[in-house]
């Protein structure tokens, strides 16, 4: 029995160092998208991918054999919980950071896609033959605005 309580500790050892450090990362995104900065989220995307896989993975694994963590000391169980709760709180903090960040970059493209078709001068006339009013040519450019972002 000792071997299985030894197990368990150090399963819920090792998912408190991947909880932990997958908040961390997650926390440095949402800094950096907090400072209008996301390209510097991108510096760690691959560890967090990864990461959040590997807990993904484990966590699932974890809630269907209970058994796997149930055999460490409470206390440690315990740090397990509070660095959840940790990991829970900053992947909501990332997503008002993720939503603010879309509204802005949405509204950007709105702003632009309207000047640009308020600069664009009607054609006169009909037919093959039109052409823009004052001009021979057209430099009128195609746009597309995907609302999803």
């Amino acid at each position: 029995m000792a071997l299985a309580a030894d197990n368990a500790s150090d399963r819920v050892d090792q998912l408190i160092i991947l909880t932990e450090r997958l908040t961390e990362l997650i926390a440095l995104e949402c800094q950096a998208f907090e400072a209008r900065r996301p390209q510097d989220a991108a510096q760690h995307m691959d560890e967090t991918a990864r990461l959040a896989n590997l807990y993904r993975h484990e966590s699932a694994r974890v809630r269907a054999e209970p058994r796997l963590v149930s055999g460490a000391p409470t206390d440690q169980r315990l740090r397990l919980i509070r660095a959840t709760e940790a990991f829970d709180a900053v992947l909501a903090r990332q997503g008002r950071a993720i939503e603010a960040a879309k509204t802005v970059t949405e509204g950007l493209v709105r702003a632009i896609a309207e000047e640009v078709a308020g600069q664009r001068q009607q054609a006169s006339g009909y037919g093959p033959g039109a052409t823009l009013a004052g001009q021979t040519a057209s430099t009128a450019t195609a746009i597309t605005l995907n609302r999803t972002a």
